[in-house]
C-alpha cells in the first residue's frame, strides 16, 4: 500500500519537496533550453549554459536529456509538435464554416505559438537548419508536415462544402501559412521588417490576412469551377 503524498509532505517536509522538485525538473530544463535556443542558435548553445540557466549540474541534465540534440528535439515536441493532436481534435469538434475555422485557426496560432517564445524555433529553423540536416528533417516530420495536413483538411473541408472555389490545395495553403512565417520573422528580428515597431498590430495583421485569404478562396459568380482555368477579362466600357 502506498503512502499518500499528503502524509509523506507532513512528516518528511524536505524529501517531499526535493520529489517535487525532481518531477518538475525535464519541465525546467526544456523552458530553460527554449529561451537559450531562441536567445542563441542551436550551435552556439552549450548544455552547460542550459544545466546552469535550470539550476542543476550538466550531468543532472543528461540524466533526462542524453545530448544536446535529443534536448532540442524535446523542446520542439513539447511545445509545438505535440500540440497537433489537441488542434486536430479541434477542427473534428467544430461546426462553424470553414471560413470561422480558418479565422480561429489562425487566431489561436497566434494565441498559443506567435506570441510566445516557441515562435522563435522556427526562425532558428530557418536560419540554421541546413548545418544540422537530422534536425531540420525532425523539424519537417514533427512540425511542418502536421500543420500542412491540417491545413489541408481545413481547404478541403470549404472546398467539399461548397463555400472554397476548386483550387491546388498543396499551394493554396502557403497563403495561410506565409503570414504566419513572417509574423515569426517580425518578433524574433527586432521587428526590423516593418517601419517601426508599432507599426503592425499581429491581430489586427492576421485577421486583414484572413479576410484576404477567405475572400480569394470563396465561390463567387463568375469565378471559374476548374483548379487552373482563367476567368475572362472583364470588358471596359468604351475599349470593348
Amino acid at each position: 500500500m502506498s503512502t499518500p503524498r499528503s502524509f509523506v509532505d507532513k512528516i518528511c517536509p524536505v524529501r517531499a519537496k526535493r520529489e517535487r522538485r525532481k518531477e518538475a525538473r525535464p519541465g525546467e530544463l526544456l523552458a530553460a533550453a527554449l529561451d537559450l535556443f531562441v536567445e542563441k542558435g542551436f550551435a552556439a548553445t552549450r548544455s552547460e549554459e542550459v544545466a546552469a540557466r535550470a539550476g542543476v549540474s550538466k550531468g543532472t541534465l543528461f540524466l533526462y536529456f542524453p545530448s544536446k540534440e535529443e534536448l532540442f528535439k524535446a523542446v520542439v515536441i513539447e511545445n509545438l509538435g505535440g500540440r497537433f493532436t489537441e488542434w486536430n481534435a479541434e477542427f473534428e469538434a467544430f461546426e462553424g464554416t470553414t471560413a470561422d475555422m480558418l479565422r480561429y485557426c489562425m487566431n489561436v496560432w497566434w494565441e498559443r505559438v506567435g506570441k510566445t517564445q516557441a515562435s522563435g524555433l522556427t526562425k532558428l529553423m530557418m536560419s540554421e537548419g541546413a548545418n544540422f540536416p537530422a534536425l531540420a528533417e525532425f523539424y519537417r516530420e514533427q512540425v511542418v508536415r502536421p500543420g500542412h495536413d491540417l491545413l489541408r483538411r481545413i481547404f478541403q473541408r470549404g472546398i467539399d462544402s461548397g463555400e472554397f472555389a476548386p483550387m491546388d490545395v498543396d499551394h493554396a495553403i502557403y497563403s495561410v501559412v506565409a503570414p504566419m512565417v513572417f509574423l515569426m520573422l517580425w518578433k524574433h528580428s527586432a521587428m526590423v521588417c516593418v517601419d517601426g515597431a508599432a507599426a503592425l498590430d499581429p491581430e489586427k495583421y492576421l485577421a486583414t490576412q484572413a479576410e484576404v485569404v477567405i475572400n480569394g478562396l470563396s465561390v463567387r459568380s463568375g469565378r471559374p469551377t476548374e483548379p487552373g482555368v482563367s476567368s475572362a477579362a472583364p470588358k471596359i466600357e468604351g475599349l470593348s
